[in-house]
C-alpha cells in the first residue's frame, strides 16, 4: 500500500537546516518524507507523529506533542552511521477517530512488513491499540510492555480510551497477544482487583520501587517485548512536568534512558511509542527534552544490536541444566558474548506453531541463581503455565 496518502510531511519551519542544525545533528542528517514516493525498505527506523487525543482521558492537548518533541530531538547529534532513519511526518487526523486508527494500522503494517521500526511521537495511549492491531496480519503472537504507573484495564463496558485500551487488547478477537508486561506500576493508583486479575492472566509486572532499586530488572522484561508503550506520566513531575496527571513519584529521566536503551538493544522489539506528553503543562520544554534523550538512547541501543536470540541450532550459548526437587528440570542459556540469560522451554516445540518464538524466555542471572537454590523462579512458572 502507498502509505503516503496517510501522511503529512514535517513542518517546514522545523527543517531550516541552514540556520538551525549542524551537519551531524539529527535534524540535518536523517531523511524526511516530502510528498515524494518512499522506498521505505531502505530504512531501519521511521519517526512518526500522531496528532490525536480524542480518546484521551482528561488530557486534551497531547495531540500537539510531536513537533515539540522534534524541536528537542533534532539538535541532538547523530552517532549512528549504520542506522538509516526517516521522519515520515505526522499521520493525517481522520474525520473521526476510527479513521485515524485505520491510518495508523495501515502505516504500521507496511513498516512491519518491511522490517522498519516505528518510533511514535505524541497522542494518547489508546493509540497502542491500533498499533497492536497492525500485528494481526503478521501471523505472530506478540508481547506488549508498558512503562506506566497504572494498569489501563478500564471498567466493565467502558469505551475505548487511554485508560481502558488494555482490556480492548486482551478481549480483541482474533487474539494474538501472548504476554503483557507492566513496568513501574504504583499500587495506590490501581484497584487491587485489577492487580489480582493481572496475576491470574499470568502477565508480568514490576513495581516502581523494585525497578528503582535495580533498574537492570527491567532489561529481561523489555527484551521480551515486540511493542513498548510508554506513558510519560510514569515519570516524576520534577523530570517530566509536561503531563496532566503528574505525580511526585515516578521514574527518573536517567532510568527512562536506560530502559529505552534496553529496548533498542532487543532484536525482538519492532515498535515503540511515547504517549500522553502534553506541551500545555511543560516547563521550558523539559519533558520534550527528556523524551528526545530517551529516543536517542533507543537508537543508540538499536545501533548496537547483536543477534542473541536462541535457536535450536545456535552454538553461541552455554547451557545450564538445573534439577529442582519434584519439578521438571530447568534449562538456562547464557549468551557467550552479551552474557544475557534465557529460560529454555523449547521442550514444548510440538505445540502451537505460533507459540514457538516464545519458547525462549528472557531472564536474569538472578533467576538461575534462584533455581540453583532449589526455588522455582516466578518467570519459569508463569511461562510454563502459558505453554501448557
Amino acid at each position: 500500500m502507498d502509505i503516503s496518502i496517510f501522511l503529512n510531511p514535517v513542518n517546514k519551519d522545523l527543517l531550516d537546516s541552514n540556520t538551525l542544525y549542524l551537519a551531524k545533528q539529527i535534524g540535518n542528517s536523517i531523511d524526511f518524507y516530502n510528498n515524494d514516493d518512499i522506498n521505505i525498505e531502505d530504512y531501519d527506523i521511521a519517526i512518526i507523529g500522531i496528532n490525536e487525543d480524542r480518546n484521551s482521558v482528561d488530557n486534551a492537548g497531547c495531540k500537539d506533542a510531536p513537533d515539540v518533541i522534534r524541536q528537542a530531538l533534532y539538535p541532538l547529534y547523530n552517532h549512528w552511521k549504520n542506522v538509516k532513519i526517516i521522519d515520515l511526518g505526522n499521520i493525517k487526523t481522520g474525520f473521526n477517530i476510527e479513521d485515524t486508527y485505520y491510518a495508523i494500522n495501515q502505516v504500521f503494517l507496511t513498516l512491519l512488513k518491511n522490517h522498519v521500526i516505528p518510533i511514535v511521537l505524541g497522542g494518547s495511549q489508546d493509540l497502542t491499540f491500533p498499533l497492536y492491531q497492525a500485528y494481526e496480519n503478521t501471523g505472530k503472537l506478540v508481547n506488549i510492555t508498558a512503562i506506566d504507573s497504572c494498569f489501563d484495564i478500564g471498567h466493565d463496558k467502558e469505551a475505548l480510551n487511554s485508560k481502558s485500551y488494555l482490556s480492548y487488547i486482551v478481549l480483541h478477537q482474533p487474539n494474538y497477544l501472548f504476554n503483557f508486561t507492566n513496568i513501574g506500576y504504583q499500587t495506590y493508583f490501581n484497584d487491587d482487583d485489577v492487580i489480582t486479575l493481572i496475576k491470574k492472566l499470568y502477565f508480568d509486572s514490576c513495581r516502581l520501587g523494585n525497578a528503582h532499586n535495580n533498574i537492570s530488572l527491567t532489561e529481561p522484561l523489555l527484551r521480551n517485548a515486540d511493542i513498548v508503550s510508554i506513558d510519560i506520566s510514569a515519570f516524576k513531575a520534577s523530570d517530566a512536568p509536561g503531563v496532566k496527571r503528574c505525580s511526585p513519584n515516578g521514574f527518573l529521566g536517567e532510568e527512562g534512558c536506560q530502559m529505552t536503551r534496553y529496548a533498542g538493544l532487543s532484536n525482538k522489539l519492532s515498535s515503540i511509542g511515547f504517549f500522553e506528553y502534553n506541551p500545555n503543562y511543560d516547563i521550558n520544554n523539559m519533558t520534550a527534552k527528556m523524551i528526545s534523550q530517551m529516543i536517542w538512547y533507543f537508537i543508540e541501543g538499536f545501533s548496537n544490536r547483536i543477534d542473541d536470540i536462541p535457536t535450536p541450532e545456535s552454538e553461541d550459548f552455554i547451557k545450564y541444566i538445573v534439577q529442582i526437587e519434584e519439578q521438571e528440570e530447568m534449562v538456562f542459556l547464557c549468551h557467550k558474548l552479551t552474557e544475557k540469560w534465557w529460560i529454555d522451554l523449547s521442550f514444548k516445540s510440538k505445540d502451537n506453531e505460533m507459540c514457538q518464538r516464545h519458547h525462549y524466555i528472557p531472564c536474569s542471572k538472578q533467576d538461575y541463581d534462584q533455581a540453583m537454590h532449589n526455588e522455582v523462579p516466578d518467570r519459569w512458572w508463569q511461562y510454563y503455565q502459558k505453554l501448557m
